[in-house]
């Protein structure tokens, strides 16, 4: 969450103690909002070095595309 935080804080022009209250916010609202399975990777997602990130991402994605409703093809 640090890189990320970094990166907001840079990007807004805001303090690294604000852009930290900012990611948790957004982070709290979005495990608020998405289905358990998808929330639980939200932490996950933030926590994760660099390395990790993509294959994070792309399992948070593949779970939003079943929670949105795409079709497999096959």
């Amino acid at each position: 969450m640090a890189t990320l935080t970094q990166l907001v804080a840079e990007k807004a022009g805001i303090t690294e103690s604000q852009a930290q209250m900012a990611v948790k916010t957004v982070a709290d609202f979005l495990k608020e909002k998405l289905p358990a399975p998808i929330a639980g990777q939200v932490d996950a997602l933030l926590t994760a070095d660099v390395s990790g990130v993509a294959g994070a991402a792309e399992s948070v994605m593949k779970g939003l595309g079943g929670f949105m409703g795409s079709k497999k093809e096959g």
